[in-house]
């Protein structure tokens, strides 16, 4: 096949497929492929047409936005469309679109941006008369969307009329709502518990909530509204920037602006995406990436659009931390305590720049819950460095050969019959001496957060497992060089390295000690709340059930668990071991000095050689505070590699800035 005619086979295919997902996004509200996927099938289709450009119809999904809107709610037509954006994938895609800007409008395109995150919602436009809500509508094809005034008018953050003794005599903004993350966890909770259909996303189901026909539904979801656009305005020339108009719209009663930033040039846009990228976790809505705008009208008006978007606007998007895949088959992970974790085994997919061929299922229940079969398509979510998880089936593509999962009855590793005690979700191995309890008990106890061995990785936990070397993380203080060279990979020199490694680890402190044990539910925070109160082990282990649960940020659950641990006289014997063989630790007050007191620190970029929660903990122990933002009452910035704004905000408000080896000799001085 001649490759003009197969290109526009494949134009062909790919326009059939990006209209059937635009119906599924737009108008249904239920995706069948990840954000990233459709990006990826769109910027081909636009690479096939700017190759062929006599094969571009005007009905080609790169021509307009969208779909057509669906039945049941009256259709709208809109003088001025509802454009959708380019997209660029990572900073060179940034710097290609600026370039081009600033060939086509002159160096002004070089300056004066406005950046707002790309809040992950659903696009709607809201049209005042004379300051009073008249008309809201879905952003459907671009020129013609549903109108959905009646659910509009219930969204709490939209005014019914605006503030002000003379508003705007017409004033159509556009803006998206959406739903804040804890809002669709306990909303999805409730789906789950009613036996109705949980929702992959919070864009799912803000999409949902305002395609409701009973307006009662919608005014019972907790939406939220962000503006970001102005379709138009009179008297004309009331505004004449993105940021001026921002300002008018706050004025005007609309929730505009969030976190959005005058940048007056690219390097403050890309510290602005940094910053943003690196919070993207802490943020209380999803966001997908950085929204970039020229800020003058003016220059827009003079950079013009596209068919389908603006020239002088682009979205620059976040890696996916979403995608589509099979579930291959379910496997069981035994955990340091016992409990039977369910993994799906996955077709392997790139997710936020890392391929991912398992994610974790939690438990039986949530298996059930979420409706996930064997051999399903799922879409999995990864977000930071948290373990990637199954997002939510797709039962739309099965095909009739998948398969229900069930818990197996006994331990996979030892063979013990395994136990659900009532009220608890997770299934559990009660055999203590389980070779997989055991190695993940010992991997825990030299982890970094714990007494951090040095070399004792997964690898060298599983051989002295193995060869029956180490039963209990008590065992390793036992260890000689003699006893580590048989084992593969392990020379005399990396042997001797590892024995000191154990032996340095002997000084730590009372926190890194508590948290080491593995006690059912007690992480590093819950551990340094202990290690605050209680002086010594023996004084933690004598502790009450009710005092314990007595502790701010301790509760009854975790006194249960601390109080049964170290009742057990197996840990009672290993702690007799841990302490006779030399281990010594620091308690919070010995471990605390005022050398840094008064000062407050903010830690911006990679640090190299400690994560950002370990830095913040040394400065904590030394007197000092530890902030996550740059503020007049910061005294030290530390910056580490590829820092952003923070940087910038420290250095102009004459805030002492460090880098980090000048902060290692500080703490060491």
């Amino acid at each position: 096949m001649a490759p003009k005619r197969a290109d526009a086979k494949e134009i062909e295919n790919l326009r059939d497929e990006i209209r059937r997902h635009n119906h599924r996004y737009y108008v249904l509200g239920d995706p069948l492929i990840s954000d990233a996927e459709y990006d990826r099938m769109f910027r081909r289709l636009v690479e096939l047409e700017n190759r062929h450009p006599d094969l571009v119809t005007s009905d080609s999904p790169t021509q307009k936005v969208g779909a057509e809107p669906q039945t049941g709610f009256r259709v709208i037509t809109r003088e001025t469309p509802m454009l959708s954006l380019e997209n660029a994938m990572d900073e060179a895609e940034f710097v290609e679109w600026r370039e081009r800007l600033i060939r086509e409008i002159g160096e002004a395109g070089g300056r004066d941006y406005v950046c707002e995150p790309k809040v992950d919602g659903v696009a709607v436009e809201v049209i005042y008369r004379d300051g009073v809500l008249v008309q809201g509508a879905t952003r459907g094809d671009g020129t013609s969307g549903e109108d959905i005034t009646v659910n509009i008018k219930t969204v709490r953050p939209i005014p019914l009329r605006l503030r002000g003794k003379k508003p705007p005599a017409y004033l159509n903004i556009r803006g998206e709502i959406f739903m804040g993350k804890k809002d669709f966890d306990r909303l999805n909770k409730q789906q789950s518990e009613l036996g109705e259909k949980v929702y992959a996303n919070p864009r799912n189901l803000t999409a949902g909530s305002l395609k409701q026909l009973d307006s009662r539904v919608t005014a019972s979801r907790p939406l939220k509204f962000a503006v970001y656009g102005l379709g138009g305005i009179e008297p004309a020339g009331q505004v004449s920037s993105q940021w001026e108009f921002l300002v008018a719209a706050k004025d005007w009663g609309l929730p505009a602006g969030l976190y959005a930033k005058r940048c007056p040039g690219s390097e403050e846009v890309v510290s602005y995406y940094t910053e943003l990228l690196e919070n993207r976790e802490n943020l209380p809505f999803e966001i997908d990436g950085v929204v970039i705008k020229l800020n003058d009208f003016g220059h827009q008006h003079e950079a013009g659009n596209r068919a389908r978007s603006p020239r002088w606007a682009v979205a620059w998007k976040f890696p996916a931390q979403q995608e589509r895949t099979r579930i291959l088959g379910i496997d069981i992970q035994v955990g340091r305590t016992g409990a039977l974790t369910p993994v799906a085994r996955l077709e392997p997919v790139p997710v936020g720049g890392v391929v991912v061929s398992n994610a974790t299922l939690h438990n039986e229940d949530e298996i059930e819950k979420k409706g996930i079969l064997i051999g399903d398509w799922v879409f999995i979510r990864r977000a930071g460095d948290v373990i990637p998880e199954v997002v939510s089936p797709i039962p739309e593509l099965r095909v009739g050969k998948e398969k229900r999962f069930k818990m197996p009855r006994t331990c996979p590793v030892c063979g013990t019959p395994a136990v659900r005690e009532e009220g608890e979700a997770v299934t559990r191995c009660p055999n203590l001496e389980c070779e997989a309890q055991v190695k993940e008990r010992i991997r825990h106890f030299a982890s970094r957060d714990a007494l951090d061995i040095e070399g004792m990785g997964e690898k060298l936990v599983a051989q002295l497992v193995d060869a029956g070397l180490a039963k209990n993380p008590a065992d390793l203080f036992e260890l000689t060089a003699g006893d580590l060279e048989p084992l593969e990979r392990m020379a005399e020199k990396s042997a001797e390295n590892v024995i000191r490694a154990i032996e340095e680890s002997k000084t730590t402190t009372l926190t890194r000690f508590i948290f080491a044990l593995g006690v059912r539910n007690v992480g590093i925070t819950v551990a340094e709340i202990l290690a605050e109160r209680y002086s010594t082990i023996d004084a933690l282990r004598d502790a009450t059930e009710e005092e314990l649960a007595g502790l701010y940020g301790v509760g009854p659950v975790i006194a249960r668990e601390v109080v049964r641990f170290f009742g057990d006289i197996h840990n009672r014997a290993t702690l007799d071991r841990l302490i006779r063989s030399g281990l010594r630790y620091e308690t919070a007050e010995t471990d605390r000095t005022e050398q840094l007191a008064g000062e407050t620190f903010v830690f911006t970029g990679t640090l190299t050689r400690m994560t950002r929660e370990e830095a913040e903990a040394e400065v904590k122990r030394r007197g000092a505070k530890a902030t996550r933002s740059v503020s007049s009452k910061t005294t030290i910035v530390v910056a580490g590699e590829k820092a952003g704004s923070k940087l910038a905000k420290a250095q102009k408000l004459g805030i002492r800035v460090m880098d980090e080896d000048q902060f290692l000799e500080l703490i060491k001085s």
